[in-house]
C-alpha cells in the first residue's frame, strides 16, 4: 500500500503552529488522525529543525498509558517532566478523551509559552462539550475525513474508472486500500462497524436497546438523500409493532451516531426566505463503504451514492453545506422544489445539483428548473457522472463532470 500524504490536513496543522491554541484533530475512528499526527506532522517538525526530544508523543490508547486514564494529576506530572528547557516543545496527544478531566490538563499546558499542543479525539461531543465549553475559544479544530477521491486515486492500483467504482462501493477508509480482494474489503468494513463504532457508541452512552440503534442505522443507510426526521423514524417503528420506545430515544440515538461521525446531518435552507427549516432534514454517511457494508452491499443506487459523495467532498473543502428549498408559483399554486446543496464559504456561495446523466434537453431543463427561481447571482452548477468537458447552458448554469469536480478543486469556478 502506497503512503498517502494527507497534504490538505498537514498544511492546516503547519499553518496553526504556535498560534497559542490547542489544535484538536477530530473525525471518525480509523480515518487517519493518528497517522496525520505521527508520522506526517512529526516528520514535518523534524524537517523544520525541531529536535526529537522536543516532540512529546503519547498514545493514550496503548496499554502502557492506561495508568493515566483515571489519574490526570500523574499524567500532568509526566508531561511536565518531559519539558527539557525554554525552547518550544510540541506535545502530541493521541486519543486524549481517554483521560479523565483531560481539559484541566490541557488548560494547564496553555499557560506555558514553550508548549504547543496537538490532540486527537474520536467523537464530536469531545469537541463541542469539552473543548468549546472548557477552553472558551482556545481550541482550534482540524476535522479529518476518510480519504477524498483525490487522495484515494494515487494510491489505487487501477485506472480512474475502476478507482471510482471501488470508491463508491468500499469508500475511503485508509485501510480499505490494504485489502486485496472484495471479500477482504467487505469483511474489514463490517468488522469496523460492529466491533469499533457500535461497541464504542454502546459503551460510551450505556445503550440498552442495541436492536433499535442497529435498525436506525439501517433505515438511514437505505434512505440517503431522502428527507426524514425523528418523528418519521419513530412512526416506522410504531407501525412495525414497537411499543416500548419513545421519540426521545430516537433523538438520542441519532445524536450518538452524529457524535461518532458516522452520519452527518444536512439542514434545509429556504433560499428565498433566507431562513433554516428545522425539520425534516437529510442524513449522509461520512463514508460510503460503511454505509454499503451496513446493507451487505445490496442497495447500490448510483444516484444516491453520487449525491453522498459530492456532499462529503464539499465538507472536505471546508464549505458549510445545506439542502436548498425554493418556492415556485405555477398556475396560482405554490410548490417547493429542492436544490441538492447550498454551499457557503466566506463570501462565496454555490448552488449545486447532482444528476447521474443529462442525456436529453428535457433532463437538463428539469435539473436547471429550481435555479431559475433563485433571484441572486451566485454560481449555479450541475454535477454529472458523464465524462464531459465543462460547459454552460443558455441560462449560465455550469455543467461539470464528476471527475473534474472530485480531482480539480478550482473546477467550481470554471
Amino acid at each position: 500500500m502506497k503512503e498517502i500524504v494527507r497534504r490538505h490536513y498537514l498544511e492546516q496543522l503547519i499553518s496553526r503552529e504556535r498560534n497559542g491554541l490547542i489544535k484538536v484533530i477530530t473525525g471518525i475512528r480509523r480515518s487517519g488522525k493518528s497517522y496525520l499526527l505521527d508520522p506526517l506532522f512529526r516528520e514535518s517538525l523534524r524537517a523544520s529543525g525541531v529536535p526529537d526530544d522536543h516532540i512529546i508523543k503519547i498514545e493514550l490508547d496503548r496499554i502502557q498509558n492506561q495508568k493515566y486514564h483515571h489519574d490526570p494529576a500523574a499524567f500532568n506530572d509526566y508531561l511536565f517532566s518531559c519539558i527539557k528547557d525554554d525552547a518550544m516543545h510540541y506535545v502530541l496527544l493521541d486519543e486524549i478523551q481517554m483521560v479523565d478531566h483531560f481539559e484541566l490538563v490541557l488548560n494547564g499546558l496553555l499557560y506555558e509559552k514553550n508548549i504547543d499542543v496537538y490532540v486527537t479525539g474520536s467523537n464530536s461531543r469531545f469537541l463541542s462539550t469539552d473543548i468549546i465549553t472548557e477552553f472558551r475559544g482556545r481550541g482550534d479544530q482540524v476535522r479529518v475525513h476518510p480519504l477524498s477521491f483525490s487522495e484515494f486515486l494515487p494510491a489505487y492500483p487501477g485506472d480512474r474508472y475502476e478507482a471510482l467504482q471501488d470508491y463508491m462501493t468500499y469508500g475511503g477508509m485508509p485501510l480499505v486500500l490494504a485489502q486485496d480482494t472484495p471479500e477482504g474489503k467487505s469483511a474489514y468494513l463490517k468488522e469496523l462497524f460492529s466491533q469499533t463504532y457500535f461497541r464504542d457508541i454502546i459503551e460510551r452512552n450505556h445503550i440498552h436497546r442495541t436492536d433499535i440503534l442497529d435498525d436506525i442505522v439501517n433505515i438511514l443507510a437505505s434512505s440517503i438523500g431522502s428527507l426524514t426526521n425523528p418523528q418519521k423514524i419513530f412512526d416506522t417503528f410504531r407501525s412495525n409493532g414497537e411499543k416500548g420506545l419513545s421519540i426521545n430515544t430516537i433523538n438520542s440515538y441519532l445524536t450518538h451516531l452524529e457524535d461518532a461521525f458516522i452520519i452527518q446531518k444536512a439542514t434545509r435552507y429556504d433560499i428565498k426566505g433566507r431562513k433554516y427549516i428545522r425539520t425534516p432534514a437529510k442524513y449522509y454517511f461520512t463514508d460510503l463503504g460503511l454505509r454499503n457494508a451496513r446493507l451487505n452491499f445490496r442497495q447500490q443506487e448510483e444516484t444516491h451514492l453520487m449525491e453522498n459523495m459530492i456532499y462529503n467532498e464539499l465538507l472536505v473543502r471546508g464549505y458549510n453545506v445545506d439542502v436548498g428549498v425554493v418556492e415556485i408559483r405555477e398556475h396560482n399554486q405554490r410548490k417547493r422544489t429542492e436544490v441538492d446543496f447550498v454551499c457557503n464559504q466566506g463570501s462565496r456561495r454555490y448552488y449545486i445539483q447532482s444528476a447521474l446523466h443529462l442525456d436529453t434537453h428535457e433532463k437538463t431543463e428539469q435539473e436547471s428548473r429550481p435555479f431559475r427561481h433563485i433571484d441572486d447571482n451566485f454560481k449555479k452548477i450541475i454535477i454529472v457522472k458523464d465524462m464531459i468537458r465543462p460547459w454552460h447552458t443558455e441560462d449560465g448554469v455550469l455543467i461539470l463532470g464528476l471527475f473534474d469536480f472530485l480531482l480539480k478543486k478550482e473546477s467550481l469556478d470554471a
